[in-house]
């Protein structure tokens, strides 16, 4: 089977309703953390990426920079975020589908380090399986990439779950590629997260 190229979809449209502001725009060792995940992503060899935005998108976009402007870039607007993760991943798809894998990369993991990314697209690419993930301690986490043979699943999907169903439901298709630490899977939706992450002298 096909793996490559990769291209990668960043979903930041949703609201940050837990967190009561959008945490895309929180201030991260002087960058928001949408421009950190999207420079992190850049950094890495996925061969282009799709940033999919929603809610403030006008602001999302202003934050970047010139980032902005990267030709591995494009932006997809999804009008119908509200209707969860799903909708997102769908709008992102939709503009990479000649790609022959995916990896979708979650806005709101301000430890999430480009060479991680790179770490999977190489297991991924050197395996007989068509999805995977970062795995540590027993706990799966993101980003994950699915091989286009999922690309029509992902389409039918609705909710707030991404992918989740999916990986559910192929267990022999799953790789799991054990990591040393947890910090990638952390993400932000509480004023407790936010708290935890202004401490870290990891995250800048």
């Amino acid at each position: 089977m096909e793996k490559s190229p990769t291209a990668g979809i960043i979903l930041a449209a949703g609201r940050s309703s837990r967190l009561g502001r959008p945490k895309q725009l929180l201030d991260v060792g002087g960058r928001t953390l949408l421009a950190k995940t999207v420079q992190t992503a850049l950094s890495s060899r996925l061969e282009h990426l799709v940033l999919v935005l929603g809610h403030e998108s006008g602001a999302m976009l202003a934050s970047l920079g010139p980032l902005v402007c990267d030709s591995r870039l494009s932006v997809a607007l999804n009008s119908r975020y509200g209707e969860g993760m799903s909708a997102s991943l769908r709008e992102g798809l939709l503009r990479v589908t000649s790609f022959a894998s995916i990896m979708v990369i979650l806005a709101d993991h301000p430890f999430l380090d480009h060479r991680l990314i790179d770490l999977l697209l190489a297991s991924f690419r050197n395996s007989h399986k068509d999805i995977c993930l970062p795995c540590c301690n027993g706990r799966q986490g993101s980003p994950v990439i699915f091989g286009a043979r999922f690309y029509p699943r992902i389409m039918k999907t609705r909710g707030d779950v991404g992918g989740r169903d999916i990986i559910r439901e192929n267990p022999e298709s799953l790789l799991r590629v054990e990591i040393d630490s947890e910090d990638s899977f952390f993400d932000i939706d509480t004023e407790e997260d936010l708290a935890h992450l202004q401490r870290n002298s990891c995250a800048r």
